[in-house]
């Protein structure tokens, strides 16, 4: 699973996703996301399980699994612009803020915004077609539900 969506996202004209291969993308975003910073901790991988399961509806042992299989996509993957062009040719416009207020959940899960997350999430969002005064609403969303 994990070579064939590294070879559909690789490829220069790639087929569209499955609803699973999109997921799995997502994840390794997340996780890019996460390692933006050259800290990857519990805290992150918490938060990116818990988006995954409320995403998918998945068990949290499920979940874990999923972000796992991410971590070795996104070590292979050799650049951020596959998983965005994935996700934009896989998930309608109006919905695709979902993917950046995940991506905040995660910067903000360590309590710190960091500049190499903060970059990873506005080149995300060009790439996903949202602006940053949607993406900053997303982030003030997201800094509002975690109280």
């Amino acid at each position: 699973m994990i070579k064939a969506l590294l070879s559909l996202l690789a490829a220069p004209q790639p087929e569209p996703l499955t609803a699973d291969d999109a997921e799995l993308a997502l994840a390794a975003l997340l996780v890019r996301l996460a390692r933006a910073d050259h800290h990857f901790d519990a805290a992150e991988k918490a938060r990116i399980d818990r988006i995954l399961a409320a995403r998918g509806g998945l068990s949290p042992a499920q979940a874990e699994a999923l972000r796992q299989r991410a971590e070795e996509v996104e070590a292979e993957a050799p650049d951020t612009v596959r998983f965005t062009r994935a996700l934009k040719d896989r998930i309608p416009h109006e919905n695709r803020i979902s993917v950046i207020e995940a991506m905040w959940e995660v910067a903000l899960a360590d309590g710190s915004r960091e500049a190499e997350e903060e970059a990873l999430i506005r080149l995300a969002a060009n790439l996903l077609g949202i602006n940053d005064r949607d993406s900053a609403l997303a982030r003030q969303r997201v800094q509002t539900q975690r109280g």
